[in-house]
């Protein structure tokens, strides 16, 4: 994952934090979902040997809405003031479609959630988003009936 990360970055350079703060913070959380779906997906394929239709299912338990929204809740009080900054950015944006299956609270939550992980991944602190993301999955596991 981590070569993965570093071939993106590779492709189009790590930005300056002039460069990232001047992104829309849906730009940010437009790749910090890809990111994180990428992720999770290799986390599911390497932990258990099971159909695609499951891997599916258990992806979808820790990037829906509700589960961002309690992970960013619960990592609040661990992250800098720069990255809640971000996160607020992301919850704080005008909205143009009513998201499907999700509360917009959870949802407003979940696009900070995202534009924190975009944020980290166009500085290139992979070390930050890599311990962001390993913490999401036990906080989902700990919260959600998987």
């Amino acid at each position: 994952m981590d070569e993965f990360i570093d071939l993106l970055q590779a492709t189009h350079g790590i930005k300056t934090e002039r460069e990232v703060k001047m992104m829309a913070p849906l730009v940010l959380a437009y790749m910090g979902d890809a990111i994180f779906e990428v992720f999770i997906r290799n986390y599911l394929v390497n932990k258990t040997n099971t159909s695609v239709n499951i891997l599916h299912r258990q992806a979808t338990r820790y990037v829906k809405a509700k589960s961002q929204a309690i992970t960013v809740h619960a990592l609040e009080d661990h992250l800098e003031e720069s990255e809640w900054d971000v996160v607020k950015k992301g919850r704080n944006q005008k909205i143009s479609t009513s998201p499907k299956n999700a509360v917009l609270i959870d949802y407003k939550y979940a696009t900070g959630f995202e534009a924190l992980l975009g944020y980290l991944f166009y500085l290139g602190k992979n070390e930050r988003l890599f311990e962001i993301m390993k913490k999401s999955i036990h906080i989902i596991d700990e919260n959600l009936e998987l």
